[in-house]
């Protein structure tokens, strides 16, 4: 990253740059999933985690009338291996599964080629615009699709507001400042009072967009989205800027495209924005309550049933991974979004 004069850009950009650069960014040039990568997702934790997520669907689709077509939209699937697990498990059900549309929608080149691969020979369409989906009721699945955001940072000092930029002349030369803004107009912008009781701000514009326009399409056409991400839901907004390198927390400003950079979700926010939207409600639990309500435990037992002990065991352990309390289970919530008049709440 070369520049002649000193740059000066609000974080969301810088973000957008180090992530989604076509020559430098992260996750256009790499695959940050697994051991050999940078992070692993709960799909390459255990199957078990894709196959209650399939359960889920099933029920879900059943609560819209079972219609004889519908779209089911995995949004950003990482190296594929939940819609792998999930079309195996669909196989089960032909009825659903031949009423069933398969979409992806992944901005990465490179993650789109391995998934592609792990896919090969399914009936899936990738898109680059949810928008231009076919008007059939859609199920959405976001699994830690929203923390991949860039993400605008607003500080309070006084009675006047401040937005996070990031300085830069040259790759080894990075450095945060801040620039004083009109509050009333970024809400006005992005049509959301957000300001009141806070002294902090973080939030992403596009995560917004996503929002908006799947709930419009879900408003239009029914279905739903089901939300998968580590966040909160406390009212005061947070800084929960943080970058991944190696499976280790690294320095945002650091060894730019190299890192992965992520957020938690503010789960409150999310839930502002949808009531402001009107005709939809949401849905909120943890990752562990939902996996548990889904029936995890009980399919963990009936595929170890006839396992040997370091077999069973490794099972466990995954199973573990996804729902303790001190690994993912509090720290990933699950939220659902649909129609008002739909009063599905299974997992919930």
């Amino acid at each position: 990253m070369k520049t002649q004069k000193r740059l000066n850009i609000p974080l969301d950009k810088f973000i957008n740059l180090s992530l989604y650069n076509k020559k430098f960014g992260y996750y256009i040039k790499k695959n940050p999933f697994g051991k050999e990568g940078d992070f692993i997702t709960a799909p390459n934790i255990s199957r078990l985690f894709s196959e209650m997520i399939s359960v889920w669907v099933i029920s879900f689709w059943q609560s819209l009338g079972s219609p004889k077509k519908f779209n089911l939209i995995e949004l950003g699937a990482g190296n594929g291996e939940m819609m792998k697990i999930m079309i195996e498990s669909f196989k089960n059900f032909p009825t659903f599964f031949n009423s069933c549309n398969f979409f992806i929608h992944e901005i990465s080149p490179s993650l789109i080629k391995i998934q592609k691969k792990k896919l090969i020979n399914k009936k899936i369409i990738w898109v680059s615009d949810i928008k231009k989906i076919k008007k059939n009721p859609c199920i959405f699945i976001a699994n830690e699709f929203f923390d991949a955001m860039a993400i605008k940072q607003f500080k309070k000092k006084g009675s006047l507001w401040f937005e996070k930029f990031v300085n830069f002349k040259n790759q080894n030369n990075f450095f945060f400042s801040e620039k004083k803004i009109n509050i009333i107009k970024i809400e006005k912008k992005i049509n959301l009072k957000i300001s009141q009781n806070q002294n902090f701000i973080e939030y992403s514009e596009l995560g917004f967009k996503y929002l908006r326009n799947i709930s419009r399409m879900i408003k239009k056409h029914t279905g739903g989205i089901l939300l998968i991400d580590y966040g909160y839901i406390d009212g005061k907004m947070k800084n929960t800027l943080q970058a991944i390198s190696n499976h280790k927390f690294a320095n945002i400003l650091d060894n730019i495209g190299n890192a992965d950079i992520t957020h938690n979700i503010n789960f409150k926010l999310f839930k502002k924005l949808i009531k402001k939207m009107g005709g939809l409600e949401t849905n909120l639990t943890t990752q562990k309550s939902f996996l548990i309500n889904m029936g995890i435990r009980q399919r963990a037992e009936i595929i170890s049933k006839n396992l040997n002990f370091s077999k069973k065991t490794d099972i466990y352990y995954r199973m573990r991974r996804l729902i303790d309390d001190k690994q993912m289970g509090n720290l990933f919530k699950v939220m659902l979004i649909k129609n008002k008049k739909n009063k599905f709440k299974l997992g919930f």
